[in-house]
């Protein structure tokens, strides 16, 4: 059995000390489980789900508390510290993530947070972060379909938008001229292909790209008229910032949004006013 460091590993109880319980490593040989993660009732024979990484004398150590990002992930992350041989970063665990001088893109500055890439380093076999992320992006062409849904970490401003890390893999782009809500480095969410481009960049949308995205702002327009007696007074010649604020979506997709609705004649268009037709209140 081998063991996945700085990652999570189902692990057997072997023996109980008094500073905790002893896992089977495999060839790895045992592990210790501190007292503090050890759960209630845990005896020798019970499988455990637990995170293995070093401590401060470079053995392998086990842990039930789930770090920020494990090994082979990008993570947003906090400088606790910083010494002479590089910065030390909050990851969740006792132990602080280290990131050496060489794989800092400026001198990192505690309190201050960074995207970083968390690797194992061959040399020591220590587990450290890289603010290097360039290099750590995959150089594989992506096969994701215009409209297909991914997970993205938003990296950095850029004079076109903000680039983004996709499924912890690819490098993508939001455009400003697409962007209606606010965005910051660090920030997880769900967002939209519209394309992979000949130069193999990948073009994202925060919104699904369209009919499918203006179908499903209609059935949530149609829902909110519902819920406000039957009358809204929000119409195509409101503002963009009014209808974002309480829709959250762009005049362009609202006023998509409406004509869904009219042609289906669920609505009837006031001067001032939405309202629904007289069947459906």
């Amino acid at each position: 059995m081998d063991i996945k460091l700085g990652k999570f590993n189902q692990l057997e109880v072997v023996k109980e000390v008094d500073f905790g319980v002893y896992l089977d490593g495999g060839d790895s040989g045992e592990i210790l489980l501190p007292t503090r993660y050890v759960p209630e009732e845990c005896k020798p024979g019970d499988l455990l789900n637990v995170f293995i990484y070093l401590d401060n004398e470079e053995r392998l150590i086990a842990t039930t508390l789930t770090p920020l990002a494990q090994v082979g992930q990008f993570a947003y992350l906090e400088v606790n510290w910083v010494n002479q041989y590089g910065a030390f970063l909050d990851w969740g665990l006792m132990k602080d993530l280290f990131v050496p001088f060489r794989e800092q893109k400026m001198k990192m500055q505690v309190g201050r947070k960074y995207i970083v890439y968390i690797y194992i380093d061959e040399e020591s076999y220590r587990i450290v972060a890289s603010a290097k992320v360039d290099r750590y992006l995959s150089n594989q062409i992506a096969e994701y379909q215009p409209g297909e849904e991914v997970n993205i970490l938003i990296w950095q401003k850029t004079d076109l938008g903000f680039k983004a890390i996709i499924d912890n893999k690819f490098s993508g782009l939001l455009y400003d001229s697409e962007i209606f809500t606010p965005l910051y480095t660090g920030m997880q969410l769900k967002a939209f292909v519209k394309q992979v481009r000949e130069d193999d960049k990948i073009d994202l949308m925060l919104q699904k790209p369209g009919f499918e995205k203006v179908d499903s702002f209609a059935e949530e327009l149609l829902q909110y008229i519902k819920e406000h007696g039957g009358t809204i007074q929000y119409t195509d010649k409101s503002s963009a910032d009014e209808i974002y604020d309480v829709f959250g979506v762009s005049k362009k997709t609202f006023k998509k949004g409406i004509g869904e609705l009219y042609k289906k004649r669920l609505v009837v268009l006031g001067e001032k006013s939405i309202s629904l037709v007289k069947s459906l209140k």
